[in-house]
């Protein structure tokens, strides 16, 4: 650990430096100091206000940070030596925090924690035989869509299928308008294109994590399918920086679909004048053949490397898991449960905007578990772009991305040869 440490020094040495964000407790401190982000951070203190604990347990600290700079602290605190007791960590930052040592894997007595959750959550966690981190809200990526416009076009709601749900699109933009179109793509974002490759079950990945995999047949048939939105004329050809506010450009109808999470039913709830109210709804993602898949995300509760065996910290964990706490932390943040049965005690599961979310989430799919992924769908998208914008057939777009993703990978194949990647 101190070999990754020393090196994941030298790599943030170019970093602008971080504004202070408050301390720590110290190593000796009895305290157990938690790091969080966002409003969950600013939720939590009440949560555990409320919680039972048992007499003389250590004092709770809890420390927030941005989201923006969520990431660079955990690093800094890695590389410094400094990091907490507990860490909220990104389901996505998982692979990283565990490639580098900074998170202790969950100890076998407490993998009860784990029943009882999304398995596609679950398994974005599981990396090399050990689980890194619990989960403690879930998300994923579904459709938005205008229930009025799409009832216009005869639809109840997107079809399923690729094939349906597209001569629902055609139909959606046929009755428009002009100038308006069926679905919002941005292409800068890469959440899209990936929701079409795992829904067609593209691995993205091959050779252990160590080459793309982005020429199989079953990501070529989800760019292809991609392109074609946009060559029909089904999507704008639009960054979402040109998009100046999607609430308002999806009440006008300019586009009746877009991707999104959660977060965005509250938005939509605030945003939208209450005659809009009910005319919008949510959808699993359409497949080749059915619902289609999304990639899981959330946060988890991780114990620091340093701090693997601190009992206490898991019985905080555990107990932050627990269904009264998983209802009091839905009720203050609007964050979906981790744990499936809770989302019957809070009204969810039948709940018709918030129900799809639980549809969409047993469809979902793990992502690669590789530290260089986000980097590797950034260069995905930028590429993608570029075909939609002419430059690229499918084929030649695929053979790009590969190469792109290999460089990459080029340190993860040494050290797979070494045997020392997770």
């Amino acid at each position: 650990m101190d070999l990754t440490r020393r090196r994941v020094t030298g790599a943030l040495a170019a970093l602008p430096l971080l504004p202070a964000l408050g301390a720590c407790a110290p190593r000796g401190d009895a305290g157990l100091t938690v790091w969080a982000m966002g409003n969950e951070a600013a939720s939590l203190p009440d949560v555990l206000k409320d919680m039972k604990r048992p007499a003389g347990a250590p004092r709770v600290t809890i420390q927030p940070l941005p989201w923006t700079a969520a990431h660079e602290k955990l690093l800094t605190g890695f590389a410094g030596g400094s990091l907490p007791v507990i860490g909220q960590v990104g389901n996505s930052w998982i692979a990283e925090m565990a490639a580098i040592g900074a998170i202790a894997p969950v100890p076998a007595a407490v993998h009860g924690l784990l029943d009882d959750q999304f398995a596609a959550v679950v398994d974005t966690n599981r990396i090399a035989g050990q689980v890194w981190g619990i989960p403690w809200y879930v998300d994923t990526r579904l459709q938005y869509y205008r229930r009025d416009l799409f009832a216009r076009a005869g639809y109840a709601a997107p079809p399923s299928d690729w094939a349906e749900w597209k001569r629902a699109l055609r139909k959606v933009k046929a009755t428009a308008g002009n100038g308006n179109y069926a679905a919002l793509l941005p292409v800068n974002e890469y959440e899209q294109l990936t929701t079409l490759a795992l829904s067609a079950g593209a691995r993205l990945l091959r050779d252990d994590g160590g080459r793309g995999a982005f020429s199989d047949p079953e990501f070529k048939a989800a760019l292809a399918f991609y392109k074609s939105l946009f060559d029909e004329g089904l999507a704008p050809i639009v960054s979402s920086a040109q998009i100046s506010n999607v609430w308002n450009e999806f009440a006008r109808g300019y586009f009746s679909l877009f991707l999104s999470g959660p977060w965005t039913i509250g938005d939509l709830g605030t945003r939208l004048a209450p005659a809009m109210q009910d005319k919008w709804g949510t959808a699993p993602n359409p497949g080749p053949a059915g619902i289609g898949s999304a990639a899981p995300g959330g946060s988890s509760l991780v114990v620091f490397a340093d701090h693997r065996g601190n009992r206490a910290a898991w019985d905080l964990i555990a107990r932050l898991l627990t269904p009264d706490a998983q209802l009091h932390f839905n009720a203050l943040t609007g964050d979906l449960p981790a744990r499936r049965s809770v989302w019957a005690r809070a009204g969810l599961a039948t709940d018709p905007v918030v129900a799809p979310f639980a549809t969409q989430l047993d469809h979902a799919t793990a992502l690669p578990k590789v530290p260089e992924w986000e980097r590797i769908v950034t260069e995905m998208q930028i590429v993608a772009e570029r075909m939609v914008r002419g430059q690229y057939g499918v084929d030649e777009a695929a053979r790009e991305i590969d190469v792109r993703a290999d460089r990459l990978l080029e340190k993860r194949r040494w050290m797979l040869d070494k045997g020392r990647a997770l």
